[in-house]
This record gives structure tokens, sequence and C-alpha cells, in this order.
């Protein structure tokens, strides 16, 4: 399918299509936009950058335009949920952008912005309803808004969704929708919660596929440096100095190591900026437009910032701690190489990372190529003598794994809280 012609959409919305410039649809949304058009539920996997926002919205905002009517005092008509708050003002901006010239109106509630307010602006009704899980239960709690006369539901980025923590409050938000919906549920990977996320959810899906799960772009050149973990800080200055004109995204693993990253990189002379959860909306957001202007040239994220954000200049991710999520590395890496340009991608792998590096070559189906150093061997943790026998002091790579794991029990309540 070449034309946004074929898709069945009406002609207002084709004339807007056109304004915007855009001229043919892309994969995931030829496939998925006519079946969401005769109103059936669509469960579509496609990677970020694929234009799923539209895959979903063109449907939307035709069956609203061709219904008309006007939401009720506090109701939704359609409901879009995303996982972060970037991710859910990114959709919001498109879908404003679509809606432009009708009445059509698009509301957005975020935590981490003055829910006053958000509520104020729910009171009158909301055509399209962009929400993170987290605040709209507090706005759910709080009677602020009502799900019963919702006719449309989007999940994007469901397995992330899932991976900070999220089914709990899915859960409780299906509860409150109509049993009578249209829904759909967009993924980059299928984890085994989703069939269970899907069967709340869904009802008959067409399956619709573009890539599969695991697959980074073709244009993306990835390699990985075996680096002592004191040594990474002086590998990145030393790598990002070779392209200081270029946009650069740098993955920590946690809020306080991403922000000493940034304030080293700071004292390096790098123009950088931070995002992740100990940062307010307006930081967040601040932080962002830095970026997007050049003003910055390096960000440094969780992975609060691996799903959906859509920055075409950027030209190099470096992983400078691997993920502990082997998905949420093509995640990452898919920041960059975006709307066909090329980019790459630097892994940084020290000795406690080789578990993980493992993982996501699994994921991939490919072994990165080494830029530099060598693979770690595992290492045999000394012997302990004494009382209780001969029982190893520090335990091996698995053993470590799984105990990095029990301590990453509560991670899902802070994923959920960052957002």
């Amino acid at each position: 399918m070449k034309d946004f012609n074929e898709l069945g959409l009406p002609k207002a919305l084709l004339a807007r299509v056109a304004e915007m410039g855009l001229k043919q649809p892309t994969p995931i949304q030829a496939q998925a936009v006519p079946h969401a058009m005769a109103g059936r539920d669509v469960m579509g996997l496609a990677q970020t950058g694929t234009g799923k926002t539209f895959a979903f919205g063109l449907p939307l905002v035709a069956a609203m335009q061709r219904d008309g009517g006007r939401p009720g005092k506090r109701a939704v008509r359609g409901l879009v949920l995303a996982p972060t708050r970037e991710l859910a003002k990114q959709i919001a901006e498109s879908l404003r952008a679509l809606v432009k010239g009708s009445p059509l109106k698009v509301g957005l509630v975020v935590g981490g912005a003055g829910i006053v307010g958000q509520i104020n602006r729910l009171e009158r009704g909301t055509d399209l309803l962009v929400a993170t899980p987290g605040r709209l239960i507090d706005l759910l709690d709080r009677n602020a808004v009502r799900l019963d006369a919702t006719d449309f539901l989007v999940l994007d980025e469901a397995d992330q969704m899932l991976d900070m923590g999220f089914i709990h409050s899915l859960r409780k938000i299906a509860a409150l929708l109509p049993n009578e919906r249209q829904t759909m549920l967009f993924s980059a990977t299928m984890p085994k919660l989703m069939a269970e996320l899907a069967q709340s959810y869904l009802s008959d899906p067409v399956r619709v596929q573009v890539s599969p799960p695991g697959k980074a772009a073709d244009k993306i050149d990835q390699v990985v440096h075996f680096v002592e973990k004191p040594g990474k800080l002086d590998l990145l200055i030393e790598l990002l100095d070779t392209h200081r004109d270029e946009r650069a995204l740098v993955f920590g693993r946690t809020k306080h190591g991403s922000e000493k990253i940034k304030r080293q990189l700071e004292k390096a002379g790098f123009a950088a900026e931070s995002i992740h959860g100990n940062k307010s909306q307006g930081q967040r957001d601040r932080a962002l437009t830095a970026f997007k202007s050049g003003e910055a040239r390096v960000l440094v994220a969780t992975d609060v910032a691996a799903r959906g954000l859509d920055i075409p200049e950027v030209r190099h991710v470096y992983n400078f701690d691997l993920p502990n999520v082997p998905d949420n590395y093509v995640h990452r890496i898919g920041r960059t190489a975006r709307a066909g340009a090329d980019g790459a991608a630097i892994a940084f792998c020290a000795p406690d990372e080789m578990g993980e590096l493992k993982a996501i070559q699994k994921v991939m189906g490919i072994s990165i190529p080494v830029a530099s150093g060598e693979p770690w061997e595992p290492v045999e943790p000394p012997k302990r003598q004494g009382r209780g026998g001969g029982k190893p002091a520090g335990g091996t790579p698995s053993g470590n794994r799984q105990r990095r794991r029990r301590r990453r029990g509560g991670a899902g309540k802070a994923a959920q809280k960052a957002a």
C-alpha cells in the first residue's frame, strides 16, 4: 500500500495528512489501519520509530470524526496509555497535529505536573486522552475522570509498561472500561505476560507484525568495548571527543549514576543534560528541548528515554551500563538510525556485565563485534575456610545475578514513580 487514499480515511483527515507532508503510510500503518478502520481489535508488533503513533492515531481520529458527538462531563471518548511522561507527551503532540482544524481535543495527564490543572481540564470532558497509568489511577481515585463511556483504548509500548510494573494498574483500569470498545495494543517485544494482557484487553484481535522482536534497525553499526568499570568514563570522554558536533545519547543504569556521568562530562567540557526519575517534569522537558535544539550535544538518561522518543539527529548511542532487561538494549539503540539515517551503538561491558551481554546477543541473535578489549572470563571466587565447610565467599556469576534480581524486587514501584 503506497498511498494514504487507500486506507479508507475521511476526506478531512486525508487533507490534514497531506498538509502535514506525509507521503505514504509506513508498513505498520499500512497493515494496522485498515483493520482498525473496520472496527477490529489490533495487536501490532513493531520497533519504535516505525510510525506506530499514526497507526493507531489515524483510525482513532477517523472514527471520532465520523461518529461526531462530544464527551460528557469528566468522560473520555478515547484513551491512549503510555509508560513514560516523555512518550505520552510526544504522542499527545502528534495527535494534536493530526486533529488540527477539527473540533476534537487532545488531553495529556502525566506525573510530575500539577494535578489540579489536570483535574480542571478533565472536568469538561476529553475526546482523546493520553496518560501514564500511574497518574490516571490518581485521577480515577479522585473521581476526576470517567472511563465508562470510553469507546477506544490504545496501549502503546505495552511491553515496557509490564517491565515497569504497571500490570496491576492496567488491570484496575481495564475493570472500569466498557466491555464494548475497540482496543489496539502496540509492543516491540512479546514477553510472556503480554498474553495475559492481550486476553484481558483485546477481543479476537488481528495481529500485525513488521519486524521480528529483538531486531534492531539495519543501519545501526554496533560494537562493544570490554572495559573495567573505572575505565568507562575515560573511554566515554575519548569517544565523545571524536564527534563533538554530533548528538549522542548515553544510557546509565541508575538515576544517581546517570547524574554523576552528566556532571563528569560537563567538567570535561561537554554540553550535557540528563533525564531520569529524580528530575521534575519541567527539568526533563528543558533537558530534552536543549538536546533537540543542539544546545546540548550529549543527553545522559536512564531507560526512561529508551522508548518512543523521536530525535532524528541522534547519531551515537552509548550503553555506558548494559541494561538488566536485554530487550531494553534494542529499544535504547533504536534512538539512532531514525528515518533511514545511519547510526552507531557503542556498548561498554565490565567483567560483571558478561551475563547481560550474553543475554542481549541471544535476544538479538547476533554476536556484537568487539571494538576493544577481550571478553571477560568467569572468575572462580576463592574458597572460604573455616566453620561451615568450604563454601564460596563470592558466589558464581549466576549466583550474583540471582542476588541482583532479589535486590531489584521493588523496581516496579520505583519505575512507576519515575514515569
